[in-house]
């Protein structure tokens, strides 16, 4: 299973970005996916998951309100829309998929990784 996100860069305080996470390969479904980030200095945190069910989607407490996860209907893309984005969301940002049915929200129980895109937030 290969996993491919994309859609970072820079942008100004407030602004809005889209990450993308297209996933190919892989012979077991569903899959639940995520995104994840990593600031400097600091450990990976989710930021949003979406079930493959897509009834319940979890979102972090600081991103609440502000950012929502999507998925086409093939489900083998993700986006992840970032609204008025803060300095503190600077940080790269990961897509993480799983194919068994533990809890969403929790980093360890992820097993397919993509690479990461950088998003800064500038003031």
């Amino acid at each position: 299973v290969q996993l491919q996100a994309s859609g970072g860069g820079l942008v100004q305080v407030g602004g809005s970005l889209r990450l993308s996470c297209a996933i190919s390969g892989g012979t077991i479904r569903p899959y639940d996916m995520a995104w994840f980030r990593q600031a400097p200095g600091k450990e990976r945190e989710i930021v949003a998951a979406l079930p493959w069910r897509g009834d319940r989607k979890w979102y972090a407490e600081s991103v609440r309100g502000r950012f929502a996860v999507s998925r086409n209907s093939a489900k083998d893309t993700q986006w992840l829309q970032m609204n008025s984005l803060k300095p503190e969301d600077t940080a790269v940002y990961y897509c993480a998929s799983k194919t068994d049915s533990s809890p969403v929200y929790q980093i360890s129980n992820y097993h397919y990784w993509g690479q990461g895109t950088h998003v800064t937030v500038s003031s």
